[in-house]
C-alpha cells in the first residue's frame, strides 16, 4: 500500500527521499539480479506511487546508474588497500602484473551486485535515460576509470599514465562481458550437465577475468619495453 504523497519542500527533504529510493533499490539488488528489478516493485517497496518515484528519478535505469556509480566508488576505496596488501613492490613487472590481475579479479568476484550492474550498463542502463543523466553518469564513469588507472599505475609505474588508463577502461568492459557469460541460464546449465564435452564452455568468473587481465597487462608491458 502506498502512502499519500507529500511533495518534498526543501533540497534536504528531496535528498532524503532520493536516498530512500536508492537504498530500497540497493536492497532489491541484494535479492535479485538487475533484470528483475522493476519500477513497479521498487515503488511498492518504497511506499510511493510509481509517478511519485519518477519525480526523483526519471526511470528505473537512472536509479541503477546512480547505484552503479556508488558501487564503483566504494569498490575503488577498498581496492586501494587490497592492492597495497597483495602486490610485492619489489617484484618484477610481470609478477606484479599477475598480482594486480589476481587482486582485481578476486575483489570484483566478491562484489556480484557491482559486476551485475557493470554487465547491464551499456545494453540496458544507458538506454532509457535523458542526455542529461547520461552525461552526468559518463562524467562520473571517467572519474572512476581514472581512479582505477591511478591505483593500477601506482603498482605498475612502467605502464605510464596513458596505458594505465587504457587498461582500466578495458578492465571494466571485460568485467561486464565475462560476468554475463559466467551466469548461464537454466537451459545452458542443463546442456552442460547433459553433454560433458560442453564443459569447457562454462566459464568461472574469477579465473577467466584474472587470465584476461593478465594478458592485457602483459601485452601493455611488452609494448612499453619495445
Amino acid at each position: 500500500m502506498t502512502t499519500p504523497f507529500q511533495r518534498a519542500r526543501s533540497e534536504e527533504q528531496r535528498a532524503v527521499r532520493r536516498q530512500a529510493i536508492l537504498g530500497t533499490a540497493a536492497a532489491m539488488l541484494a535479492e535479485m539480479p538487475v533484470a528483475q528489478v522493476s519500477l513497479n516493485e521498487l515503488s511498492r517497496r518504497v511506499g510511493l506511487a510509481k509517478s511519485n518515484v519518477l519525480r526523483y528519478f526519471e526511470s528505473r535505469e537512472a536509479v541503477l546508474l546512480e547505484l552503479l556509480d556508488t558501487a564503483l566508488r566504494e569498490w575503488l576505496e577498498d581496492l586501494e588497500r587490497e592492492l597495497a596488501a597483495a602486490v610485492d613492490t619489489g617484484a618484477a613487472p610481470s609478477e606484479r602484473g599477475d598480482q594486480v590481475a589476481a587482486t582485481l579479479a578476486t575483489s570484483l568476484a566478491a562484489r556480484p551486485v557491482l559486476c551485475d550492474l557493470i554487465s547491464a550498463q551499456a545494453a540496458v542502463l544507458e538506454r532509457n535515460v535523458s542526455p542529461q543523466v547520461a552525461a552526468e553518469y559518463k562524467r562520473a564513469a571517467i572519474t572512476n576509470v581514472g581512479e582505477l588507472a591511478r591505483l593500477v599505475g601506482t603498482q605498475m609505474p612502467e605502464l605510464g599514465e596513458h596505458d594505465a588508463m587504457r587498461f582500466a577502461g578495458a578492465a571494466v568492459m571485460v568485467t561486464g562481458a565475462i560476468w554475463t557469460h559466467a551466469q548461464p541460464s537454466a537451459a545452458m546449465l542443463a546442456a552442460y550437465e547433459a553433454d560433458p564435452s560442453l564443459a569447457s564452455m562454462r566459464l568461472d568468473f574469477t579465473s577467466t577475468l584474472r587470465e584476461v587481465l593478465e594478458v592485457l597487462l602483459s601485452g601493455l608491458l611488452a609494448r612499453v619495453s619495445r
